[in-house]
Formats: structure tokens, sequence, C-alpha cells
């Protein structure tokens, strides 16, 4: 268990205890693990005990710093991400038997590709994240802008109340699937559809 105190004792054995904890969770992961495929874990079926905070932090850039440390191995932070759970505005790592909060600056999911799929004779936006979530825009999964630090930046809802920044060069490539407007106040609006979806957002 990880409990922030402001003992010596408790924040010298703190490091110790989170890099056990993240070993436990990534074990948990590869053992659970039974393919290559991208899988999700049945997370809202897991009721775990919440065993305090780690020094775990998702930059508003999308970079993973486990105590000043940058994560740099690719499939560790896919694992780490398929067990992300969002709880009275609090970001975890989830397990069946832990659950421990994290710090993130903004949404810690970033989508770097974007198509266009059809399904069922309609055509959809199809946003894919840099840990290979795939996500279909529809009206449970919208893209909407919200503003950070004084810029307006564009979102997926992707699960669990979890949202994916849509990188810039990104955004870029989704405007050529749909269309530039200007409003009656001269702003001007992206208008995408999505099978039966119409989104106009801000710019």
């Amino acid at each position: 268990m990880v409990i922030q105190n402001n003992s010596t004792s408790e924040v010298n054995n703190s490091p110790s205890s989170d890099d056990k904890n993240l070993m436990n969770i990534a074990q948990y992961l590869k053992d659970a693990q039974q393919s290559h495929k991208r899988s999700i874990p049945p997370l809202e079926q897991w009721h775990p005990k919440h065993c305090g905070k780690m020094d775990l932090s998702v930059k508003a850039n999308g970079e993973w710093w486990h105590e000043g440390q940058l994560i740099r191995r690719q499939a560790l932070l896919d694992l780490f991400s398929s067990v992300l759970w969002k709880e009275d505005g609090k970001f975890y790592l989830k397990t069946p038997v832990e659950q421990i909060e994290i710090t993130v600056e903004d949404e810690p999911l970033l989508v770097n590709q974007v198509d266009q799929v059809e399904i069922d004779k309609k055509i959809y936006l199809q946003l894919t994240t840099t840990n290979q979530d795939v996500v279909i825009v529809d009206h449970d999964h919208p893209i909407f802008m919200r503003e950070y630090s004084g810029e307006l930046r564009p979102y997926i809802h992707v699960r669990f109340g979890i949202n994916a920044l849509i990188q810039r060069n990104t955004f870029f490539h989704l405007i050529e699937y749909g269309e530039l407007l200007e409003n009656d106040q001269g702003d001007t609006i992206l208008s995408l559809q999505s099978g039966d979806l119409h989104l106009q957002l801000g710019t």
C-alpha cells in the first residue's frame, strides 16, 4: 500500500513501494494478456481496494513519468493504458485486487491517426490512439473541443469517462474529412459527419 505521508521514513520508502506497485500491475497484465491483440479488461466489474497514490504522472503532452523518469517502453505504456480508470474526477490504474491513484495533467490518451471506414454502408470516422485503441466516432464517442491552459483542444471520448487528445497534425488530417464553415459571428466551424452523427466544432 502506498499512502503519502510527511514523515521521513514513509517518504524514503515510497520509491521502492511505487516500484513494487508498478511491477505488480505489470506482472498482472502480462499474466492476463492472452495475445498481442489490444484488449481492455472489464474494469467496471472490478471492485478492488484503494491502495493510495503513487508517483506516476501523465503529462499534458502524453508522456508518462515515474519518479522523475520518462517511461519509454511502448509495450509497458500500452499495458498501463489498458487499465486506466476514472472515478470522481481522479485517475487510477486498476486491477482486480488494487486501485492506485496516478496524476494526469489533462487526458492520458493521445490520438495520432484518423481514417474513414464503411460500416453497414455508412461512412464513419475512425480514430486510433498511440496505444492502439480504435474508436469509431458516434453518439457515445463524440469529438468535442475543450480549453486547456488557454488553448482550445480537440478530444474524443474513449471509455470509462476517459478522453483522448487529438494531436495537432491528426486534427489537420481530420479537417480534410470535413468542411470548414463560417457562422453568423464570423467564427470558423468544422463540420464533420460520422455515420448518423453530425458534429460542428468551433476551431
